[in-house]
């Protein structure tokens, strides 16, 4: 009895071991001191004559190289070439924006925009100190719309107001793109009449509180035609077709006040995401009171729309602050993995 429970406690505690052995010899590429390959070959090598005996690291054609730093696009500058693309295949010509500095007479008064309008105000626009005034402005024109604007013509009444000409000197960063669109208007009308179309993409300088909306400077779209005999039935149809090359098909137009354009119109896309009509930009045509006193014939008309390039970016990119693109807490990560910009181009 007491053997076999001695038999049984020996098997409980058996246990399997492995031992392993190795065998180290010299090889044909033996040395007692570590030797350095070489990875390159160098012009110090070739003058001593040493690359005879240096021995070269192999070449592992599959492995990857360090990624290849290069330049990246912007996605407001991706947004704009399609915008920009659209407007050429619709036969506009782009208008040159290259001055940020205007005048306030190109900017507002030209525009038949009153000196009294809270636009004009410091808190809404960026004034410069130095050169604080202009001194170059058509003597000639400078007197018509001072008419325009304190006793009328052309079938207004204007303002009724004593306008300034030191207001109009003023210098500012230009708060709208119109200020181009009207020195182009005042050029053409000095010419032979030809009908024209043009367009603009670029900063503009507006003094408001920065928010997740809301930027100092910002990008303007602007687009405007110019013929004899159009209507408002003209501007519906430009900009069905030109928002429609945007992916845009579903728009609908409110009415709304701008002191430049009569009649005016609030542009709204339904949005298939968010599910609601959403605000895309504004409309009308140029006032009489702006065009005639440039010279032009009183059957020519000027239909405009404009719209901010931040917004449908944001869109496209699912941004939902615009600090997040455009300015100094850019994430350079966004710049370098965006992806690329197609808009719905029929």
């Amino acid at each position: 009895m007491w053997r076999t429970r001695s038999r049984i406690c020996l098997l409980e505690y058996k246990m399997e071991r492995t031992w392993k052995g190795y065998s180290v010899r010299k090889g044909p590429n033996y040395a007692p001191k570590r030797k350095k390959v070489a990875t390159d070959l160098t012009r110090e090598n070739l003058q001593r004559g040493d690359w005879k005996e240096l021995e070269f690291k192999e070449y592992n054609f599959n492995a990857k190289g360090p990624p290849a730093e290069a330049g990246h696009l912007h996605p407001l500058l991706k947004v704009k070439q399609q915008l920009k693309n659209i407007f050429l295949q619709m036969g506009f010509e782009e208008m040159p924006t290259n001055n940020f500095v205007e005048s306030s007479f190109w900017n507002f008064d030209a525009l038949f925009q009153p000196q009294q309008h809270p636009a004009r105000d410091s808190h809404d626009t960026f004034f410069l100190e130095a050169p604080s005034t202009t001194r170059e402005l058509p003597e000639d024109y400078v007197e018509l719309v001072k008419c325009v604007h304190e006793s009328g013509g052309y079938g207004s009444r204007g303002y009724m107001y004593d306008w300034k000409r030191e207001e109009a000197n003023k210098n500012l960063l230009r708060t709208h793109t119109t200020a181009v669109s009207t020195r182009m208007l005042y050029a053409l009308a000095k010419q032979p009449f030809s009908p024209k179309r043009y367009f603009s993409i670029d900063r503009v300088f507006r003094n408001e509180s920065v928010d997740r909306t809301h930027l100092a400077e910002f990008h303007q779209i602007e687009g405007l035609v110019c013929d004899q005999g159009l209507t408002l039935g003209d501007l519906i149809g430009v900009l069905n077709d030109f928002f429609s090359r945007l992916g845009m098909s579903k728009l609908r137009f409110k009415p709304a006040y701008n002191p430049y354009t009569e009649p005016s119109m609030e542009i709204f896309s339904y949005h298939e995401g968010l599910k609601k009509w959403v605000e895309i930009g504004n409309s009308g045509m140029f006032r009489p009171e702006m065009l005639l006193p440039m010279g032009f014939p009183e059957d020519v008309r000027v239909i405009a729309w404009g719209l901010s390039l931040e917004r449908p970016t944001m869109i496209l990119y699912g941004i939902d602050n615009i600090r997040d693109l455009f300015g100094h807490k850019v994430d350079l990560s966004l710049i370098k993995r965006n992806p690329i910009c197609r808009l719905g181009i029929n």
